[in-house]
């Protein structure tokens, strides 16, 4: 493949809309050799197959490695395949329905309403700080604290820095094992974290045994259908899937609005929201284990194979957004993005996390609006979960 998809490339992962066009250009499947996987560009392809049940975010349910054709994962790094397996991101069948089933209910409409208080005044402090410093960064100050705070309230971990404070980097230790190729110093950094962040659950999990609180881990103690692993990776999972996708939508955000020298209509706020998530898409990437043959434009896709679904490609496509899918347009109606998935593994909380970028958007267009840019920031070397290390911003 001569394309010009390079997923470890600085040039690439600063801007990869361009390579992007040329896959959607030269076909509808493409082999990836260096990650043994088939890139799958076009929307209307991602969108079905998202949704096609002879694909699965896990083959264990009905394979095992070597049936399937594929190593067993290395014994080392045992404590992170513990936790991610047992979460419902990766779970299948009748395990997923359960959890799913049990989890949905901390993201209900009415709660979700209900903490639009709580995601308004932690965005009104948050914002506030950065005001009266003048300008920081935008990632650390703000973009971050507000959706671990928001989740770190939802299950009941205690305030203060000695606690929360160690949410993030665990999270981010975990989540670099959801790189392309990911190496044996981020393995062993994923399984540190694993390790610590499940003591630290069960040490909480006990707490709340003895003395319950009004928190989503009270609520799912007890409950027959749930293992307390099962509760640690869900946990778990809140946190990480919980944040990166509303962290780096707000500073990517914000950039691209600099950058651009636009600013949202206040009043048609939840519109620019979404045009915002299509245009940069946090999660560039996701990926799929083929559990049945399948065909896509042509190409049979044997079972055993991996496909990635690329999200960012799928979101530019000019075939469902039109001429203007490559330009931001904040006033963009028909928006069917994909950026929360589709299928089973629909986010459970993507509701939450458009309540806290709406919050968030608010505070600094009403706070801050000659917001500008201090320094040109410089992107994470992540490719499938991208954003930049730090947005420097000045009032």
């Amino acid at each position: 493949m001569d394309v010009a998809f390079d997923p470890w490339s600085p040039e690439f992962v600063a801007d990869p809309y361009p390579a992007y066009a040329e896959l959607r250009a030269t076909g509808r499947a493409h082999w990836y050799a260096p990650t043994r996987q088939w890139l799958i560009p076009h929307y209307e392809d991602v969108s079905a197959l998202l949704r096609d049940r002879r694909l699965g975010r896990t083959y264990t349910h009905r394979f095992t490695h070597e049936e399937f054709g594929r190593e067993a994962p290395d014994a080392a790094h045992e404590p992170f395949h513990t936790l991610n397996d047992h979460g419902l991101l990766d779970l299948e069948g009748a395990d997923h329905t359960r959890i799913r089933r049990l989890v949905s209910k901390a993201f209900t409409p009415r709660t979700v309403e209900n903490l639009v208080p709580t995601v308004r005044r932690l965005a009104a402090g948050l914002v506030g700080g950065l005001v009266e410093r003048g300008g920081g960064d935008l990632l650390a100050e703000v973009a971050e604290p507000l959706p671990v705070a928001v989740i770190a309230e939802m299950l009941g971990i205690p305030e203060g820095e000695e606690e929360r404070g160690r949410l993030r980097p665990w999270s981010a230790a975990i989540c670099g094992m959801f790189e392309l190729n990911p190496s044996e110093e981020t393995a062993r950094q994923a399984v540190r974290a694993s390790i610590e962040f499940s003591d630290y659950l069960r040490e909480l999990i006990e707490r709340r045994r003895k003395s319950p609180g009004d928190d989503l881990i009270s609520g799912l103690i007890g409950v027959e259908d749930l293992t307390e692993q099962e509760m640690i990776s869900t946990c778990v999972l809140l946190l990480n899937a919980g944040h990166e996708a509303t962290v780096n939508t707000t500073v990517n955000g914000w950039w691209t609005l600099l950058r651009e020298g636009v600013l949202p209509d206040p009043e048609k706020l939840s519109t620019a929201v979404e045009e915002l998530l299509r245009y940069d898409t946090p999660l560039q990437m996701f990926e799929r284990w083929v559990l049945d043959d399948i065909e896509v434009g042509g190409q049979v896709i044997p079972r055993g194979s991996e496909v990635a679904l690329l999200f960012g490609s799928a979101n530019r496509d000019p075939a469902r957004f039109g001429p203007t899918a490559d330009v931001l347009d904040l006033t963009r109606v028909d928006n069917p993005h994909i950026t929360f998935g589709a299928g089973i593994h629909y986010c459970l909380g993507a509701p939450l996390a458009r309540v806290e970028l709406s919050a968030v958007f608010a505070e600094l267009l009403h706070r801050a609006p000659s917001l500008r840019l201090a320094a040109e920031p410089v992107w994470k070397p992540g490719y499938v979960i991208r954003g930049v290390d730090e947005l420097l911003v000045e009032l």
